[in-house]
């Protein structure tokens, strides 16, 4: 077995019907894992390119419109080794313009449900005395303001906060929490900026790489945080971003 190895190992990825979180669980099973691929949505797609692959997994059903699904739900999935919380929205406009209500939907999914989920998650790892690893997903605005997302922007950078004070809290019991922050990664959530032909001049302007980044290019960087790799890796948020922080 290697060090990047996840034979026997079973994960959660929240958010795998498409895009990062179906790249992620896709590599996660070929490195070994069994893999819960979760959603809102069905994620057979994301299991059938699983299965292409020679590995395993299952969809299950997880809605984060009530942000403490995946705390009600976690022991139903079994023993987990390994957390992917990839789950996440956006919803754009002016600040001055910002609603309440998108203000909550996107602090309850992306922030509220990220800390619950991880919480019961190390609850279970700590009761049967195990290690574990937490893999989030930050954003570059965990680190920059953006424009015209002010609730995303807010729920990155506290993605990146709770990261760290959970490795603070939990690096001595056996539980590694990192993030990777992906830079423009052409998936759903970017497809209103890619079609905006003035903004997505001024992103590619800036990215070294002169590329949008692929789902896959995040999928390697969860695997390594997943793995016997990173056991001395705690509190990271790792930038996969063409070079964008850099610039």
């Amino acid at each position: 077995m290697t060090l990047f190895s996840l034979e026997g190992k079973r994960a959660l990825v929240t958010g795998a019907n498409t895009g990062i979180g179906q790249a992620i669980a896709v590599e996660l099973a070929r490195a070994g894992a069994y893999v819960l691929c979760a959603g809102r949505r069905s994620c057979a797609q994301t299991v059938d390119e699983i299965q292409k692959v020679g590995a395993h997994g299952e969809s299950v059903f997880l809605d984060f419109a009530d942000p403490m699904a995946g705390a009600k739900n976690i022991a139903a999935y079994g023993e987990l080794d390994i957390l992917v919380n990839n789950a996440g929205i956006i919803r754009r406009e002016d600040s001055l313009e910002f609603s309440e209500e998108d203000w909550d939907a996107v602090l309850d999914v992306n922030l509220k449900a990220l800390f619950f989920t991880t919480q019961a998650f190390a609850k279970q790892l700590v009761a049967r005395k195990s290690r574990g690893k937490v893999v989030n997903i930050a954003s570059l605005l965990s680190f920059q303001g953006g424009i015209r997302v002010p609730s995303y922007t807010a729920s990155k950078h506290g993605v990146a906060g709770v990261t760290k004070i959970l490795a603070n809290e939990w690096a001595a019991k056996g539980i590694n929490v990192n993030a990777v922050a992906p830079g423009y990664i052409a998936t759903n959530n970017t497809e209103a900026l890619r079609d905006d032909p003035v903004r997505s001049a001024e992103i590619l302007s800036r990215i070294p790489a002169g590329e949008w980044g692929k789902p896959e290019h995040i999928a390697g960087t969860a695997v390594y945080l997943s793995s016997a790799a990173a056991d001395y890796v705690h509190g990271a948020i790792l930038n996969v971003d063409g070079g964008w922080m850099a610039r």
